[in-house]
């Protein structure tokens, strides 16, 4: 069972998806934004070490433990709410840095189940950067891509491929394709 209103965004870092989670909130859809650069923001705000560069594994905890507050918090919601990323992307990162992935972290992607059709968007050359948050590599991008992709259809999501265009172009295809849901 799914959540119906629940739409995962994921793929690698630098592909848009915070821009596109950001034009779908000013559209005014419901949205949750990404774990991973709350978590840093926090870590870093109190000299924390949950920090990917420092701490991986801690840091894909801080992730699912704020993953699964935002899903239980917007899992009732009347209307569809957009995810920048969602649980199973913990898993992903874990698999991508070649960190063995606690049981309890299956348990948790498996426990909380979003929208069966989950939004990729593609590593787009033209518009990867890194900042003082993301630090990866264009190849880690690309594998991160990969990464996300095997473990959202090894958990059973349809990955619906968000164009490389123009936000207001990516905003229109995502309306369009939840409207059919």
């Amino acid at each position: 069972m799914c959540s119906p209103k629940l739409f995962v965004l994921t793929g690698g870092p630098g592909a848009g998806k915070t821009t596109l989670i950001g034009a779908l909130a000013h559209a005014g859809f419901a949205v949750a934004p990404e774990a991973g650069r709350h978590v840093i923001r926090a870590e870093q705000a109190q000299g924390g070490t949950a920090l990917p560069w420092i701490d991986p594994l801690a840091f894909a905890q801080a992730m699912l433990a704020h993953d699964a507050e935002s899903y239980a918090r917007l899992r009732t919601a009347p209307q569809p709410v957009f995810c920048d990323r969602g649980i199973p992307d913990v898993i992903g990162y874990l698999r991508l840095e070649g960190i063995p992935i606690p049981e309890a972290m299956w348990r948790a992607a498996r426990a909380h189940p979003y929208q069966a059709r989950v939004f990729i968007c593609p590593p787009w050359r033209a518009i990867y950067a890194t900042d003082s948050e993301r630090r990866q590599t264009w190849d880690v991008a690309e594998r991160t891509y990969a990464a996300m992709a095997g473990v959202y259809t090894e958990l059973g999501y349809t990955l619906v491929e968000v164009p490389r265009a123009p936000v207001d172009t990516r905003v229109k295809f995502v309306r369009e394709a939840v409207s059919s849901v």
